[in-house]
């Protein structure tokens, strides 16, 4: 850390003695030029945790960010909303206008169908995050 912090140093200072040989006329252009080599080592260095941070992460996980859910399942927060949802749509399916028993049993069926649908998603989703090894 010292030594990009004494070449930093003397890169400002080679900058301020080239303002006193120079003048003021180009006093803004040695500016830039010394923000420009600034900012491209912390963009270097940015590059560098970053990649640092990346290598700690898992391989299989590197690529896909953690869905947020409730703590225990990933899909635990449909199941919860489609049950709530289930309560009055029993009640509207249900009733001899819009059907009775078979408005029952198709509510029931495209809840269960939903559910279904996205439990297999996540299983799939785990299958492919799932470290393969040589046999595989």
């Amino acid at each position: 850390m010292d030594t990009r912090q004494d070449e930093l140093r003397r890169d400002l200072d080679a900058t301020l003695q080239a303002r006193k040989e120079l003048g003021k006329e180009y006093e803004s252009e040695l500016v830039d030029s010394f923000l420009k080599r600034l900012e491209s080592r912390l963009d270097a260095r940015a590059e560098d945790r970053a990649a640092e941070r990346q290598d700690d992460w898992h391989p299989a996980y590197r690529h896909r960010p953690r869905r947020p859910g409730l703590p225990g399942r990933p899909g635990s927060r449909l199941a919860v909303i489609s049950l709530a949802l289930g309560i009055p749509l029993t009640a509207i399916a249900s009733s001899p206008e819009s059907g009775g028993l078979v408005g029952l049993f198709a509510c029931w069926a495209g809840i269960v169908g939903v559910n279904f649908a996205a439990a297999l998603s996540d299983r799939r989703d785990r299958a492919d995050r799932r470290p393969r090894g040589d046999w595989d």
